[in-house]
């Protein structure tokens, strides 16, 4: 007995560093592949103003989460600001994601071989579709470990599941609203069905120390920093809510070719657990306020709410990670219930092993979440030439899918125009990386630039509080011109509703570069 746990023990350690070595070296590899620079630079940027005491909602409007910039902060200050560590930052959450996975289906005791290989495939599947931190990406990511703690709440009647739980439900929140939202409000409504016939006062204190926990930390945070709750509340919460609308209409038409045929492979590896709970109703409607049946209805719930979250965002799939994990959880319930079915296993190793050469090789080995899928990696050059902290970076955009020289050269000529003006200075770009090889801060009042889907357009609720944020920042900064490199993908006219002509005096300096002068006006007086 003792050398069969002593062996199982052995092999937990294995795959455990197996694990650990391919999901940071699958997502090593594909962070240095290729860019789209308003997503791949998402947080190298904020991460840097982080790290040099400038922080989110106080000095710069953003409707996304700040967990990701001040981790990224962290990865700069324990190991330099490079693209290494930049990279390293979502490596390191792939293997988070990929090592939940496999001690939670330990947990409901799957042969351990089993655990590793569906582990092994949301390593491939998981982060490495971007490479880069992200927060759509990283929101999901802690949304499920936050639903597999919920699972295992319920599995093992472990009180301090309950208690870990708010905190994980919070670091997703604040990495980005949805589908955190989402997939908080689906384990609130299980949550509650579970107390109702199974109260228990101490898990119920567990849950509220774990909150209590979380509130705390997160208002220390923003004493420490000196972030108005005012300024969070309206950028994060405020303003994405007036979003709503325009978000939804992403859902329509609800298609069955949309809906189902899209992400069949994900309803696929649902089915199981769906005849499961059918078959179980049928044979006992008590079956209802079940553990088991809270905890399947919490992974059919997660895996729509992923769903519903992809519809409703304008960036490329990234959900089929769930795939694995499902199957994983199918593999288990089917020995419970189907275990003379054998071909059933095959089937969910099968779908597992098909869906992730099918999606590796589309979505993720052909870079399409950077929507490289119809260029050539092989025209890539290394980013070293424009400064040694892109040491290694594949550089190859769609703006410039044949000629990526040309791009650097572009860059290289405005970012010396810019190096060379020594006033305060706000720089706008997708390329948000600029500041930060020339070791200084660039003053923009935004994380970047997206309209409508980042900051309020004109006419639109909470404008003119967008708007006076942007011209405050400028008279607080002494602002003197605004440069402007294209392309932008999300918005061609960045100052037109901000400021009026007389306020600013345009000079085309470059075929990328714009400069804005800006002059002595009522706008900025106020």
């Amino acid at each position: 007995m003792f050398s069969l746990i002593y062996s199982q023990k052995q092999k937990k350690i294995f795959y455990f560093i197996i694990l650990l070595i391919f999901s940071i070296s699958f997502n090593q590899y594909y962070g240095y592949k290729g860019i789209n620079p308003i997503d791949s630079f998402f947080s190298f940027n904020s991460g840097y103003d982080v790290l040099n005491g400038y922080y989110p909602f106080k000095d710069y409007w953003t409707i996304t989460g700040p967990f990701i910039d001040f981790i990224q902060a962290f990865f700069f200050k324990i190991l330099g600001v490079s693209w290494f560590s930049y990279v390293l930052h979502a490596s390191i959450i792939n293997f988070i994601i990929v090592i939940s996975i496999f001690f939670i289906l330990i947990k409901f005791k799957l042969n351990i071989h089993y655990c590793f290989f569906y582990s092994f495939l949301v390593s491939f599947l998981a982060y490495p579709s971007a490479g880069t931190p992200y927060v759509d990406h990283q929101s999901s990511y802690f949304s499920m470990i936050a639903v597999f703690c919920f699972i295992l709440a319920l599995k093992t009647n472990l009180k301090s599941y309950w208690f870990f739980l708010p905190i994980i439900l919070g670091i997703a929140f604040l990495t980005k609203q949805a589908p955190s939202g989402h997939i908080f409000l689906i384990i609130l409504i299980l949550s509650i069905i579970h107390f109702l016939f199974n109260f228990q006062i101490k898990k119920l204190l567990f849950v509220i120390f774990g909150l209590l926990s979380f509130i705390s930390i997160f208002f220390i945070t923003i004493k420490i920093t000196e972030i108005p709750f005012s300024l969070f509340f309206q950028q994060y919460i405020l303003f994405p809510l007036s979003l709503g609308e325009s978000r939804i209409e992403f859902l329509f038409p609800l298609e069955f070719k949309r809906i189902i045929l899209r992400f069949k492979l994900i309803h696929l590896s649902l089915l199981i657990l769906v005849i499961i709970i059918i078959k179980n109703i049928i044979k006992d409607f008590k079956y209802f306020i079940s553990n088991e049946f809270l905890i399947i209805l919490a992974l059919i719930g997660s895996s729509f709410a992923l769903i519903v979250h992809q519809l409703m965002t304008i960036n490329g799939i990234y959900i089929f990670f769930i795939i694995p994990i499902l199957c994983g959880f199918s593999h288990i319930y089917y020995l419970k219930y189907l275990e003379d079915k054998n071909y059933i296993v095959y089937f969910l190793i099968i779908l597992s092993i098909s869906s992730t050469l099918h999606y590796g090789h589309k979505y993720i080995d052909k870079r399409d979440f950077l929507d490289l899928s119809t260029v050539s990696t092989s025209n890539s050059i290394d980013a070293k030439v424009l400064d040694k902290k892109l040491s290694g970076l594949q550089w190859i955009t769609i703006l410039y899918p044949d000629n990526p020289n040309k791009e650097i050269a572009q860059l290289k000529e405005a970012i010396q125009i810019i190096k060379n003006d020594r006033s305060n200075k706000i720089l706008v770009t997708d390329y948000q990386f600029i500041s930060v090889i020339l070791e200084s801060y660039d003053y923009s009042p935004n994380k970047y630039w997206y309209e409508h889907h980042v900051y309020p357009t004109k006419n639109e609720r909470y404008f003119e509080v967008y708007k006076k944020f942007f011209i405050d920042h400028l008279i607080k900064n002494k602002i003197q011109s605004i440069y402007i490199i294209k392309p932008l993908w999300g918005d061609k006219n960045v100052l037109e509703s901000i400021l009026n002509e007389s306020c600013v005096r345009k000079t085309s300096l470059t075929e990328i570069l714009d400069k804005n002068l800006l002059l002595e006006c009522e706008a900025l007086i106020k």
